[in-house]
């Protein structure tokens, strides 16, 4: 089949083809070990690179094709065999239960991964090669795991154990950020004599998501069975060099460099390294200490027939010299402007902390903003809070606004940053932004999802949800980013958190408030709250906790406004005595009643707690600078 032929049906290979036995591989995967220890050994490319471009359209999924076009599978595995490959790799990247799930495909995992083994393993038949299964990561976190009640164990335990079952004798866990994954994932192969191969992607300064050192992840991962550890993928050739330069030779070392770094061009990804730059660098790969190379994203049969011919004689390094991987962090990051006082140290050493917010204006007309600000600041708040787009409706950068709060004021912005409008690198580079301008309050948000909002059309991001956003944050103040690469500082965020009294299952609200704690909360801020009851029942669940809440009080203006909040607005509960004592009520009269249940709620609220978050609906400030007033006079 010609390259780019489209299959109209499936086309199954011929059965005495897939009939290969694990014994016909076996002397050669027993060998491979001995082999590393005498020679440079030649792995794969990528296999998504070839199948995309040969026409397979990008939102198909690719594990799948082993099923349904397993000669177009096959063919990528043979022109890799014959470009000099002596270990290829199943399509099987993400053939795990999460990824597949994506396709609707998630019960076939065990058919899919079994099938993909006999294609591979067919490629392989009556040549000196090896057949790994490949092994990824699950693509979910592990508060989505815990949420969706998923099993990752389990889901690792499935495939392996179909890939062994389809006959490798060698397993490949590729691409893995995180330790604990990787952890998982070899603690939940069945027992075999398969041949372990641990790769991790980071950064070429040696470190991983969590700021390990790569070298001690390598170590755990030799403890744990792994023969042979490496890295791959994120790293274009350079710095894969750069990256092994920091590795103490000796061990078994793996390699799969990407072809450079991509560029999105005419719908399609382009990676710039030629083949033969890549067997450069094989070579000097090979000088630090690899001794099983091959290729990751962008890389094809060409860039693996130049690595084959130019590391076809070197023999693996024994030992070298090492360049040390950077150490943590010890300095905290400092700027020319004055310095935010931690809110939760100051109710630490006893203090009264009121905090008011005071969403962005939904225009360029700042005066009533700046105004109500310093009111508020004048009547006793000790910092402003300000919402991220709340609701998804568009408001002005609360990142600019707090700059300009704290610049022209000297007042302190707890900014509310959401998972919703910005990426995983767009939102470490607003926090970045945040301690270069002396901000340290910062509240993570899943956010409300964009098609709820005054623009319907416009796409929710999520990369992460606010769990895994605030354990980002504690990373960047022990001096690390969300990939491991070093700040040469740390910042000092004052990590906060929501939580919602008022839902109907408590239970399940303390339970993600605690994983919000695990992931770095120092304090949180709730919904408001129009029960004096249940602030004291909140403290009670609480209490184990050991952080301070900010009970959210809203002082209501009319009657109308609280049917409103209770009827329409997702995790606001108005109680049935406060929406009877404001029924009917409008202008000054409903505005009076309002500030008074306010105020009852304030002093419940310090009563148990030794802080209170004022909230101000609608710019109408000159309400909250009265409660604030009596908040500071309790």
């Amino acid at each position: 089949m010609a390259p780019g032929d489209r299959v109209g049906r499936s086309r199954c290979l011929d059965p005495a083809v897939l009939t290969f036995r694990t014994r016909d591989v076996k002397p050669t995967a027993v060998g491979l070990l001995d082999e590393l220890q005498e020679r440079i050994v030649c792995g794969d490319g990528a296999m998504g690179t070839l199948l995309l471009d040969a026409g397979v359209p990008v939102d198909r999924c690719l594990e799948e094709l082993c099923v349904s076009e397993p000669d177009r599978v096959r063919m990528v595995h043979e022109q890799y065999v014959a470009a000099g490959a002596r270990l290829i790799e199943t399509n099987t990247f993400g053939a795990n239960a999460p990824r597949l799930e994506r396709f609707g495909l998630q019960a076939r995992v065990a058919e899919i991964n079994s099938a993909a083994a006999r294609v591979a393993l067919a490629a392989a038949r009556g040549k000196d090669v090896c057949v790994a299964g490949s092994v990824g990561p699950l693509g979910i976190s592990e508060s989505d795991a815990t949420e969706r009640g998923i099993d990752r164990a389990a889901c690792f335990r499935e495939q392996i154990t179909a890939l062994l079952d389809g006959g490798v004798q060698i397993l490949f866990f590729e691409t893995f950020m995180s330790f604990e994954e990787m952890q998982i994932a070899l603690g939940a192969r069945p027992a075999s004599d398969a041949i372990v191969v641990a790769l991790f992607a980071c950064e070429p300064e040696g470190r991983l998501q969590s700021g390990m050192p790569v070298v001690d992840a390598f170590a755990h991962c030799r403890q744990l069975g792994a023969h042979i550890v490496g890295a791959n993928c994120m790293n274009g050739p350079h710095a894969m060099v750069q990256l092994l330069q920091k590795i103490p030779a000796g061990d078994l070392l793996a390699a799969y460099a990407n072809a450079g770094y991509p560029r999105y061009t005419e719908g399609r990804y382009v990676y710039p390294t030629a083949p033969d730059y890549f067997g450069i660098t094989g070579r000097e790969m090979a000088e630090q200490g690899a001794g099983l190379i091959g290729g990751c994203c962008g890389t094809t049969p060409a860039h693996i027939a130049a690595l084959s011919r130019a590391v076809a004689e070197m023999k693996p390094v024994r030992s070298k010299q090492v360049r040390a991987i950077s150490q943590a962090p010890l300095e905290t990051f400092h700027t020319q402007r004055r310095a935010e006082d931690s809110l939760v140290e100051k109710l630490a050493q006893g203090q009264r902390v009121i905090i008011c917010e005071l969403d962005p204006p939904k225009s360029l007309a700042l005066d009533k903003f700046f105004a109500g600000a310093q009111a508020l600041t004048r009547a006793g708040c000790d910092a402003i809070t300000l919402a991220d787009n709340s609701l998804a409706i568009l408001r002005m950068s609360n990142l600019a606004v707090g700059a300009m709060l704290k610049e022209r004021f000297g007042i302190t912005p707890l900014l509310h940053i959401s998972c919703r409008d910005r990426n995983v690198l767009g939102l470490q580079s607003e926090l970045l932004g945040m301690a270069a301008l002396g901000m340290r309050h910062v509240l993570p948000l899943t956010g409300d999802p964009a098609r709820v909002g005054d623009h319907p059309g416009a796409k929710s991001v999520y990369d992460v949800n606010s769990i895994e956003l605030m354990a980002i944050v504690k990373q960047l103040n022990e001096g690390f980013t969300h990939s491991g690469k070093p700040l040469k500082a740390k910042t000092e965020f004052v990590i906060g958190c929501t939580f919602n009294p008022n839902a109907k299952n408590l239970d399940a609200q303390v339970q993600r408030l605690e994983r919000k704690v695990a992931a770095g909360a120092q304090y949180a801020m709730t919904q408001p709250v129009f029960d004096a009851e249940l602030i004291a029942e909140t403290k009670r669940r609480t209490a184990h906790l050991g952080i301070p809440l900010f009970i959210g009080i809203w002082p209501l203006l009319s009657g109308r406004q609280a049917e409103f909040l209770h009827n329409e607005v997702p995790g606001i509960l108005v109680s049935d005595r406060v929406r009877a004592a404001m029924a009917g009520s409008e202008g000054a009269e409903g505005r009076a009643r309002g500030l008074k249940l306010a105020k009852e709620m304030t002093e419940a609220a310090l009563a148990e707690y030794a802080g209170v978050y004022l909230i101000t609906p609608f710019l109408q400030y000159e309400t909250t600078v009265e409660l604030a007033e009596f908040a500071r006079a309790l």
